[in-house]
């Protein structure tokens, strides 16, 4: 659950202030305020998308070519680069491959919402470590087993 928060907050927070940045640096009014709403819509697992894209078009209609081009590239880096970080950071802190964390959080994002986001991830990464340990019992679960057989034949 901790690296999944971790993953989801910190990602979200990184493409707030990234967001935040290119408003400020292209003289949008409200930049603070757009920004804050690139937090909510990341963290709900929306995307910045919806505030980048009309953003996009407003700097394009009062800023000059060149510097309008400049903050789309920037705003398609800002809302691309959840898809980078996120996997990484969700991976961090646990010995389970990254794939099974991300999509443990996404199925439960879209069966649950936020809730099924932090459940999802614990739910499969719970039944991951289950069916490895099925797969490869250590010696010591080996042993209490053939203990136990021996103790029904009697």
């Amino acid at each position: 659950v901790r690296s999944v928060t971790r993953g989801i907050l910190g990602v979200a927070l990184i493409q707030a202030l990234l967001a935040g940045l290119g408003f400020m640096v292209m003289g949008v009014p409200g930049a603070g305020l757009w920004a804050l709403l690139c937090l909510l819509l990341s963290v709900v697992q929306i995307g910045v998308i919806f505030v980048n894209l009309p953003i996009v078009l407003y700097v394009f209609s009062t800023a000059d070519p060149i510097p309008a081009v400049l903050f789309l590239i920037w705003s398609i880096f800002v809302t691309l680069i959840d898809n980078i970080l996120k996997p990484i950071v969700l991976g961090q802190g646990v010995d389970v491959p990254m794939a099974v964390i991300f999509v443990g959080a996404i199925g439960g994002f879209l069966s649950s919402g936020i809730i099924g986001l932090f459940v999802g991830a614990v739910v499969l990464v719970l039944g991951y470590k289950l069916f490895l340990a099925w797969l490869y019992p250590t010696p010591e679960v080996q042993a209490v087993v053939l203990e136990r057989m021996e103790g029904t034949r009697s």
